[in-house]
């Protein structure tokens, strides 16, 4: 059964960084790419960042691009999302997800994505 479990998350001023960490079970984690998601209150979750099986290819929505980084250590089931220059909008709970089947192209919208972790809080303060 695939896991999903993301830690590193916590309390920053604006202009810290974070890194978020998702350590991956149940199968073999390079076959699969994956995704980071974020849920602020009241809003819809919304994509942050995607990265290839082989982590060669990395994707971001606009709003972090030149702030976050995506990552992936295969040999360590592992994604991360590092997150620099952190702004009071960033604040969310953070998800990573993978999809239900392997695939070479790397899925960019929540229905590309199956199975999610339980989350991790970070809360940027101004």
């Amino acid at each position: 059964q695939v896991q999903l479990v993301e830690s590193g998350g916590g309390l920053v001023q604006a202009g810290g960084s974070l890194r978020l960490s998702c350590l991956a079970s149940g199968r073999t984690f390079s076959n699969y790419p994956m995704g980071w998601f974020r849920q602020a209150p009241g809003k819809e979750r919304e994509f942050v960042a995607a990265i290839s099986r082989s982590g060669t290819s990395t994707y971001y929505t606009n709003s972090v691009k030149g702030r976050f980084t995506i990552s992936r250590d295969n040999a360590k089931n592992t994604v991360y999302l590092q997150m620099n220059s952190l702004k009071p909008e960033d604040t969310a709970i953070y998800y990573c997800a993978a999809p239900y089947s392997s695939t070479y192209s790397t899925p960019r919208t929540g229905p590309g994505y199956h199975y999610w972790g339980q989350g991790t809080q970070v809360t940027v303060s101004s």
